[in-house]
């Protein structure tokens, strides 16, 4: 369904994206995912034609956005991170117009409305002025713009921006709905929500692609790493050093707790666990240790891990 290759994007001496290529299939639900300034909204604004890119190709349903723009954007409905709506219209008089200008003749616009309100769940408030609703009910009428013309694929940037935990259950719950019958790439900081709904994540992070694999198994690398955690009565710097020399150990980091203990993050050789020699190397030098456990790592540990800076 979305085919890139090299696609990169200047700004006045900046490069926000640099030559990424990934894929998406039909029917995937994939998640987008970067830190601030990573580059994630410029490639969706390149991929929907609201930007040109300074080089490199895509395709949407096999049409290019820039040679076959027409084509390709009437296969996407695009949900920006700040939807803008009139406020001084009614929920289906917007839509209506929405509808119309995607193309949808009379009928259509009909028909297609009142299935969209439905899905969205907006019958409720149709015939309410958009300037009273609550976020989560404008959330949902951005998203009902970005259906009403029936598009094969969805592009959602940051869909629960702003929402309470209510919200944003309900509305990861109609992404998975919507999942069934659309390709769906969606941006998002919430890294529980991408775990619990996407089949697929993208991690990208000044402007290059760092992964792109399923949140099991991205977890299940890192997993594969070996994480321990430990607390001991020592001064953090002692302890790192010595540890730094124990073998398969690849990295400490190092946190004060209060009362003199330190907490240890340890990252050590893929299929290791050096929790047997952390408690030995205590014991060796009298440090009491109160806990050592093997971390279960999350999608939110691999996108830090992958994208921190340190």
């Amino acid at each position: 369904m979305i085919e890139v290759h090299q696609l990169t994007k200047f700004y006045a001496g900046h490069q926000a994206v640099r030559g990424i290529s990934f894929h998406v299939e039909r029917g995937e639900i994939v998640g987008f995912l970067g830190p601030n300034g990573a580059g994630k909204t410029t490639t969706l604004r390149m991929l929907t034609g609201y930007l040109p890119p300074t080089s490199g190709t895509a395709r949407i349903a096999g049409y290019d956005i820039f040679r076959e723009s027409l084509e390709a954007r009437r296969k996407i409905g695009y949900m920006p991170e700040n939807v803008p709506l009139y406020d001084d219209m009614r929920v289906r008089e917007y839509l209506n117009f929405r509808a119309q200008l995607k193309g949808l003749d009379g009928k259509r616009t009909r028909q297609r409305v009142s299935e969209v309100l439905d899905t969205c769940g907006l019958e409720s408030v149709k015939k309410k002025m958009i300037k009273t609703l609550s976020k989560g009910y404008r959330q949902r009428v951005g998203l009902a713009d970005a259906l009403v013309h029936d598009p094969e694929l969805l592009i959602l940037d940051e869909p629960t921006n702003g929402l309470d935990p209510n919200q944003i259950r309900q509305i990861r719950e109609l992404i998975k709905r919507l999942g069934e019958s659309h390709t769906i790439l969606v941006s998002t900081h919430i890294l529980h929500e991408v775990e619990m709904t996407c089949n697929r994540v993208i991690i990208i992070d000044s402007g290059k692609i760092r992964a792109s694999d399923t949140p099991a198994n991205l977890v299940q690398q890192m997993r594969a790493a070996g994480r321990v955690t430990a607390e001991i009565l020592v001064a953090p710097t002692v302890a790192a050093e010595a540890m730094g020399r124990i073998d398969r150990i690849k990295k400490v980091r190092t946190e004060e707790l209060e009362d003199g203990w330190s907490r240890f993050h340890v990252l050590s050789d893929s299929g290791s666990d050096v929790r047997e020699a952390i408690a030995q190397l205590a014991a060796q030098y009298g440090w009491p240790l109160r806990t050592v456990y093997r971390d279960e790592p999350t999608l939110e540990d691999v996108f830090v891990e992958m994208t921190r800076k340190d």
